[in-house]
């Protein structure tokens, strides 16, 4: 149902909207009313929200305590103790706190209630929120709306921030000046394989020129270094709700929006925890439970393959940081094994029990292999990755990240020590130019939401940002949609583009 009582719009302070005089609005105190809906008559109370309200009251008379059962979380909170206030109840209550809807987790739950009182400060969170949320949305698109003139211009805590991320990186895309630069490809062969090396970027068109004719006389490199080590890439953590929106963005084109309303209904079918998570880590006492869902995949397709690579006996337990652990643990799949699931569904399933897969798993090495070479003085490098070890990559088959430069990517090199010649057989100049900053797609503002801050001068503001950004994972997504409800963002393809309202 989500919420059933909000905070009472201007008009019940006696304040008309949208007139400069009343401006600014402050409630003291703030007066709770049933959710508000607008009608051709303006906003009325939504009568469904009323006769789920006379439920509610009704049972609370009846009832001697109650258990609160809403989502465990910030939101979940503020929607009872609306509740509870507006209706003036003062019965105790306890809170049922549990990360995943199964039968097993719902009987540990009751088992285990909480005092209500444990959730206060949550409450006072959430509450603070909102009213921050009224006071700068009411006040501040009507004060804008009023200057502008012409219709309604919204702004809001999260919102307008947001907004102007998307702003300034598409000007920053848009008056972005490329420029010219190159780079010189040499093809070598030694003991019968062919591989390449690169030149540093070179600015001038006639100095790589004179470089490329100067190796056409006399075609010969020295190696002047071989760099080789063994390195171990950590397998990833969980999931939280941001990492999987971005993940499903990124791969699938899912819109962070979709990407929750079908992890959403994943939840509702118990099929997996809940995803409204900002954690990507697990307690001690959840790890227990993880090698029975290792065992489950290890016996379900599509999973078996891949299940049965991992070591039940020696899991990979990096994930596993009691506090680091939120209100909720990363996102896992549960005991229930789904069936008959949209294409979707399955895809956001499949993603979250291929990512436990991946992060018990162990560590990927590989030998990173760098050699320099020096050519008339200038310096080529050429390197190599071999893994020796698939780990955690070999999970899902995805053994190395796309989009990698060509330069950063080599066939495997035959044995090589410095001083070494080695002869060229052929030089060619690679055309390039420098690149203007991406344009924002629902995964890179998702990043930069999580991320926000960082630029900031003021120490200060940096730490009361730090490992929060703007917006929390279960509202991120709301926020983008928002923007694109309100004709200020549009979608071009995988870009977010701001409109000329937007721009305003």
């Amino acid at each position: 149902m989500g919420h059933l009582v909000q905070l009472a719009l201007p008009e019940e302070y006696g304040c008309q909207g949208f007139q400069r005089e009343h401006l600014p609005i402050l409630p003291e105190p703030f007066v709770l009313v049933p959710k508000q809906i607008p009608t051709e008559k303006g906003y009325r109370a939504d009568p469904m929200a009323l006769k789920q309200l006379k439920v509610i009251e009704q049972l609370f008379k009846k009832c001697e305590t109650i258990i609160v059962a809403t989502d465990a979380g910030r939101e979940g909170e503020l929607i009872f103790r609306y509740i509870y206030h507006y209706l003036n109840c003062q019965k105790p209550f306890e809170r049922l706190w549990i990360s995943s809807l199964t039968e097993k987790a719902i009987k540990a739950g009751f088992a285990n209630l909480k005092s209500g009182s444990d959730f206060d400060l949550l409450y006072q969170a959430a509450q603070k929120r909102s009213e921050a949320d009224w006071l700068v949305g009411i006040n501040a698109t009507q004060a804008l709306s009023i200057a502008v003139g012409e219709g309604v211009y919204s702004l809001g805590r999260v919102q307008t921030p947001t907004l102007a991320m998307v702003c300034k990186r598409y000007l920053e895309h848009t008056n972005f000046t490329k420029k010219p630069f190159f780079q010189l490809k040499l093809k070598h062969q030694k003991e019968h394989t062919d591989f390449f090396s690169f030149s540093e970027s070179i600015a001038d068109k006639k100095e790589a020129e004179t470089i490329e004719r100067q190796i056409e006389k006399n075609p010969v490199a020295e190696v002047i270094s071989v760099e080789q080590e063994t390195a171990q890439e950590t397998p990833p953590l969980l999931y939280d709700l941001t990492g999987l929106q971005k993940e499903a963005n990124k791969k699938y084109g899912f819109s962070a929006d979709e990407t929750l309303q079908v992890a959403q209904g994943l939840y509702e079918q118990k099929y997996i925890t809940y995803p409204r998570t900002g954690s990507k880590y697990i307690s001690e006492d959840v790890w227990a439970e993880i090698p029975s869902l290792i065992r489950l995949l290890q016996e379900s397709d599509p999973f078996s393959a891949s299940a049965k690579l991992v070591k039940i006996t020696a899991l990979n337990k990096r994930m596993v940081n009691d506090l680091k652990v939120t209100d909720h643990h990363g996102l896992l799949i549960t005991e229930r094994f789904p069936t008959n699931l949209s294409a979707k569904e399955h895809t956001i399933y499949k993603m979250i029990a291929f990512r436990l897969l991946e992060a018990v798993s162990e560590p990927c090495v590989k030998e990173v292999q760098k050699v320099s070479l020096e050519v008339f003085h200038k310096c080529f490098t050429m390197k190599n990755t071999q893994i020796i070890q698939a780990g955690w990559r070999g999970v899902n088959g995805f053994l190395s990240d796309s989009n990698k430069d060509e330069a950063d990517i080599c066939e495997a090199l035959p044995s090589l020590s410095k001083g070494t010649t080695l002869k060229i057989k052929s030089v060619e100049i690679l055309s390039k130019t420098t690149q203007p900053p991406a344009l924002y797609t629902e995964a890179g503002l998702l990043s930069a939401m999580e991320t926000a801050g960082r630029d900031l001068e003021s120490k200060q503001q940096r730490q009361l940002l730090q490992g929060s950004g703007i917006g929390t994972p279960a509202t991120r997504a709301a926020i983008i949609e928002t923007l694109l409800k309100r004709g200020y963002v549009v979608r071009k393809q995988k870009s977010l583009i701001p409109t000329e309202k937007g721009m305003q």
